[in-house]
């Protein structure tokens, strides 16, 4: 086990601690490993990698794996959130890079690897969640006239200004005003035992962002970012911006990466190549992954039902649960929280 090294985690597994419980009754060997990110989609391939690790050696196994999402250390000052472990906001130094629909994605992937996960729109402006998760036009409830309920689609708990306000209705608001709303929808929203609370924040560094950074229990951040050079430049302010306010970048999304014809299967990278890679490189951050420029996302995310929800088994699909497996990897290694630890969540294979 020592010398056995998973794709998700920098050291080996006994001295990663994912090694909970070991017991030899003569030829039969039962392994208990525990780790602290969800992995559903992962668990069967790591079950048969690790029996064939240990195939020359033991030839009865049986493997159970479990995981348990902790609560993370947040920056000095932030209370942590009711209902909610860890917040993981997702920027963009521009818009037109796919944020938003990346971070749908996200938040629909964390949840298909097993874990309990919310979204909350920040784009007070622009609000787009509600149209790519199938709800526009609902209304969240409110049982105690303080407070209000997340709005269920996909399994994932969402808020968003876009429930509350009519849709043609334009957002004249200054900042402070920008600031303070999006506060209240997150504090006065009942979030239900959330592992991650994904926030999709609007384009920039601006008012919202620092509303988020100073006053929110944020536990880190994700840049998302397209190859071509402008947006790579303004995706570097966020990074930076992120950097100055204390909280952890867990690294770098690029999106439209290469151009898939969906005729015949030609792959472009109209808009460059190794932008993301030279961005993760040039802060100390970690390249997460790449999407392609695929029409499927575009009509799915309009339509919805995003691609991790409409073909989750799909190609696609596989490489936002991919990333969301680093993302949840990487947080499982910050530091933790433990006066804030809650009930856990189990993945088991009998």
């Amino acid at each position: 086990m020592a010398e056995y090294r998973d794709r998700y985690i920098s050291d080996d597994l006994v001295a990663h601690g994912a090694v909970k419980d070991l017991q030899i009754e003569g030829e039969r060997v039962a392994l208990s490993l525990r780790f602290g990110f969800p992995l559903a989609g992962y668990r069967d391939t790591l079950i048969q990698a690790l029996k064939a690790h240990l195939a020359p050696v033991v030839k009865n196994l049986d493997i159970r794996i479990d995981f348990d999402v902790a609560p993370h250390v947040v920056k000095t000052g932030a209370k942590p959130l009711p209902g909610v472990k860890n917040i993981i906001a997702i920027a963009s130094g521009k818009g037109g890079v796919g944020k938003s629909t990346t971070a749908v994605n996200l938040a629909l992937a964390l949840q298909k690897e097993g874990a309990t996960v919310g979204i909350l729109d920040a784009d007070i402006y622009g609000p787009s969640q509600p149209i790519m998760l199938g709800k526009a036009g609902a209304h969240p409830e409110s049982k105690d006239q303080k407070s209000i309920e997340p709005v269920l689609s996909h399994g994932v708990q969402s808020m968003s200004i876009g429930y509350l306000v009519d849709p043609d209705q334009a957002m004249v608001w200054r900042g402070p005003m920008v600031s303070q709303a999006l506060q209240q929808l997150l504090n006065d929203t009942r979030w239900r035992d959330l592992d991650y609370l994904i926030v999709d924040l609007p384009p920039g560094t601006g008012d919202v962002q620092l509303t988020l950074s100073q006053k929110v229990p944020l536990t880190a951040a994700i840049i998302v970012t397209t190859p071509q050079d402008i947006a790579l430049a303004d995706a570097i302010k966020g990074v930076a911006m992120f950097k100055k306010v204390d909280v952890p970048v867990l690294g770098v999304i690029e999106n439209m990466a290469m151009h898939i014809c969906s005729n015949c299967g030609h792959q472009e990278p109209v808009f460059g190549q190794g932008g993301g890679e030279k961005l993760a490189a040039q802060y100390g951050v970690e390249m997460l992954g790449a999407l392609p420029l695929d029409i499927r996302i575009r009509q799915q995310a309009d339509g919805g039902a995003p691609s991790v929800a409409a073909e989750p088994e799909g190609d696609i699909a596989g490489i936002y649960r991919d990333i969301a497996r680093r993302i949840g990897a990487k947080l499982s290694f910050e530091a933790k929280n433990y006066a804030a630890m809650g009930p856990s969540i189990s993945i088991v294979s009998e």
